[in-house]
């Protein structure tokens, strides 16, 4: 009777181990294993140091850094710091702030180029704000101006141009603009500003947050001559620094400082096209 009575309990421990096992198989699916899936690509690149790879001649991160991280040439500070940005640090503005730096050989040298800067500012009704601007100092406008104007109340747009001058140091030269472009809620969050420039057409393109938003062809600009550019300043527009970059004119009523964040300028020596710059966009605001 014992016997059969441990027969009997072996029986069921049995039955209970057979059944906890076929639970177990039962559910594990080798279908429903999901591994970790890549990072997505855009347009063929994963991150933004594989655009242009070769073409990017000047680098500010502003990673804690006021160097251009290609040429080594360091800026100089007047009232900015670092704060949080995108990926590390970013260069914090203020009223009267701005990074005056000498102008890399590279820039100097630009004929058709790419320029691309994030920002992240307040709603900004006092005028005008210009994260970069190539100086050019004896003309009222630098050589590159790339800025935002013309709030409505709340903020919901702005007025988004770009000024080239195709003569470096030159006070007779000739102008390129490019705007008035409406953008949509272009204040307090992170977005990206950039301009190509074709040498050989005279065309310039400009794209807010990855996307093109306008086109300007001006005949006779071409060919562009920065070889005697000194300076570039970050944060403001080239006479709004104190002395004033240029011999043109003094601080204006309607210009201000770029009062928020800024990080990521980039100069390629060549025209991004329109799959690079929504791919360089799209990795930089994902920090890759």
């Amino acid at each position: 009777m014992k016997t059969f009575k441990n027969i009997w309990i072996a029986g069921l421990i049995g039955s209970a181990m057979i059944l906890s096992i076929s639970s177990c198989q039962k559910d594990f699916n080798p279908k429903s294993y999901d591994p970790p899936k890549p990072p997505p690509t855009f347009n063929g690149y994963s991150s933004s140091a594989e655009v242009a790879t070769s073409n990017l001649v000047a680098y500010w991160s502003f990673n804690g850094t006021l160097k251009d991280s290609i040429s080594g040439v360091a800026g100089v500070s007047t009232g900015t710091s670092f704060t949080t940005g995108i990926t590390g640090q970013a260069l914090k503005g203020a009223e009267n702030a701005y990074v005056i730096s000498a102008a890399p050989p590279a820039v100097k040298a630009l004929h058709s180029f790419t320029i691309t800067v994030w920002y992240n500012n307040p709603i900004n009704n006092n005028g005008l704000i210009n994260p970069v601007d190539i100086v050019n100092n004896n003309y009222f406008w630098g050589n590159m101006d790339m800025f935002i104007e013309n709030p409505p109340p709340g903020g919901a747009t702005g007025n988004l141009k770009v000024h080239l001058y195709d003569k470096g140091t030159s006070s007779a030269a000739t102008d390129l603009w490019a705007g008035d472009y409406t953008i949509t809620k272009p204040y307090d969050a992170w977005h990206q500003l950039g301009v190509t420039y074709d040498d050989n057409a005279g065309t310039a393109v400009v794209y807010f947050d990855g996307n093109a938003v306008g086109t300007q062809t001006q005949s006779g600009f071409s060919p562009l001559d920065w070889s005697g550019v000194t300076q570039m300043v970050f944060g403001t527009v080239q006479f709004e620094t104190n002395p004033s970059l240029t011999s043109a004119t003094g601080s204006q009523p309607w210009a201000n400082y770029l009062t928020g964040s800024m990080e990521h300028v980039r100069v390629y020596n060549t025209v991004l096209n329109s799959k690079q710059a929504f791919a360089l966009y799209s990795l930089e605001k994902l920090g890759r």
